[in-house]
């Protein structure tokens, strides 16, 4: 078993969402948590909460996206910090719009976001880890990537890659001491659907975000190379949609997850237009 105390850990998307209850978690572990994101004021009081839960907190802000600088932000990180034992690639956008919606600035913007960036700090920190033959990568996927979501696309297509790639790493690092696992929660908290008022999909179940971090916790601690909150039935459906993907479409729509996304997308472009009138678009 895996001790986290005492480990440093790279949190992105550390300022938001799910973010905010890994670093919760890792601090009651005793870790020092390097949290990342763009935001530097949400970034110094996610670190503050680190230091008072027991754990030591850092905040470096910085636009993952920006991937051709990625190996700028991993100097900075081994000169404040150290190495970086554990990673935790959390950072995620999603946008919900009818494909032909989509602009070809969001499907790079979502792509590099939620993917290319995974793999680029990845790539950049794994060696490290080798020649210490310690560390763990730890990937935040989706339910949407185990079977695509209407409305969804970009995000399921990014999510999907991010399982699969983990998949075939864990199998390059089996003869290492290097872990890799990848988490897939389902409904949350601190989904989209939620903010717009919508109710889940019948018979989804909707987790506490704190399910999440403590399952990201138990991935590191079990060496776990995969996590699926939802559970075995869970595990089972997907596994029956791969066997049959129009049977997998049926039950989508009966169980209301078309047309929940079908009312996200609406709701996110109304809102995106509101914010465009008031010119508040880019704040």
């Amino acid at each position: 078993m895996t001790t986290i105390a005492g480990k440093t850990v790279l949190l992105t998307g550390a300022s938001g969402g799910i973010g905010v209850f890994i670093a919760r978690a890792l601090a009651k572990e005793r870790a020092t948590v390097v949290s990342v994101s763009r935001s530097k004021e949400k970034l110094d009081k996610i670190s503050a909460e680190v230091e008072v839960a027991g754990g030591r907190g850092i905040s470096i802000p910085f636009d993952i996206s920006k991937v051709e600088e990625l190996s700028v932000l991993v100097q900075q990180i081994n000169q404040i910090a150290g190495p970086i034992d554990i990673v935790i690639n959390n950072a995620a956008i999603e946008k919900y719009r009818p494909f032909q919606g989509y602009s070809l600035q969001d499907i790079q913007s979502i792509l590099t976001t939620n993917l290319v960036a995974a793999m680029e700090l990845t790539r950049l920190l794994l060696p490290s880890m080798i020649a210490r033959n310690d560390g763990h990568i730890v990937n935040i996927a989706s339910g949407s990537g185990k079977k695509g979501a209407p409305y969804n696309s970009i995000y399921s297509a990014t999510k999907a890659g991010l399982i699969v790639w983990t998949d075939a790493i864990r199998q390059e690092l089996a003869n290492t001491n290097v872990e890799v696992s990848v988490v897939c929660p389902g409904y949350t908290e601190a989904g989209m659907f939620l903010k717009f008022g919508l109710p889940a999909p019948s018979l989804a179940r909707v987790s506490q975000p704190t399910d999440v971090a403590i399952a990201v916790i138990r991935a590191i601690e079990q060496n776990q190379g995969e996590v699926m909150l939802d559970g075995f039935l869970t595990r089972l459906l997907f596994s029956i949609i791969q066997l049959s993907p129009k049977v997998g479409d049926d039950i989508y729509r009966w169980i209301g997850l078309t047309k929940l996304n079908q009312s996200c997308a609406a709701n996110q472009i109304r809102a995106e237009n509101s914010s465009e009138t008031y010119g508040l678009k880019n704040l």
